[in-house]
């Protein structure tokens, strides 16, 4: 379906992560979309690290870093519709086949990415005055931009495969119904 449109079964509201489809039981994210929003964090973390590590620039760091984390708490508490990278996103997939995945576990993604970018903006404030904090800024970044670029490259969502592990050592409750990842490469049993 053009435009990212998910389909007409699918239910869409205000306040949720995700679509329900009522074909597939669960609720679901067109994961070009998804990988789309994960290229563009990823360029904008690419832009916070030059200036920050290699500029040594640091006040870059908490705008682009609490920019970010304004979009994952937007799209965990609204929706990611209305998340800026999301919105991004959809205008350049826009004449793309929607590719549905399961929400669940990208909403554990996200809750990840906004703990870590909580984390780094939090240090990147007192990174300003103090340069002690330089090192776990820089490795709170670096995994940011691993993971993003394991999103966006490979389509490997990280937090979905955490998610993942952490349904099978009973960590996490499972799900009811079953939802799918990007190529069926963390399904649950």
């Amino acid at each position: 379906m053009p435009g990212g449109a998910l389909g007409k079964d699918e239910h869409v509201s205000i306040f949720s992560f995700g679509e329900f489809s009522q074909e597939r039981g669960y609720k679901i994210l067109d994961e070009r979309v998804m990988r789309g929003s994960a290229g563009v964090m990823l360029l904008l973390a690419i832009i916070a690290f030059i200036n920050g590590f290699i500029i040594k620039d640091y006040i870059v760091i908490p705008f682009i870093i609490g920019f970010l984390m304004l979009n994952f708490a937007i799209g965990l508490f609204i929706n990611p519709r209305f998340s800026p990278t999301v919105l991004v996103a959809r205008l350049m997939t826009w004449r793309q086949s929607a590719l549905p995945i399961g929400a669940v576990q990208k909403k554990f993604a996200w809750s990840l990415g906004l703990s870590l970018t909580s984390a780094i903006f939090v240090l990147s404030l007192f990174l300003q005055t103090n340069e002690a904090f330089f090192g776990s800024v820089c490795m709170l970044c670096l995994v940011c931009l691993l993971f993003l670029y394991l999103e966006t490259a490979f389509g490997i969502c990280v937090g979905c495969k955490i998610y993942t592990y952490g349904i099978r050592l009973k960590i996490f409750k499972a799900p009811v119904v079953t939802p799918n990842c990007m190529g069926d490469s963390c399904e649950i049993n």
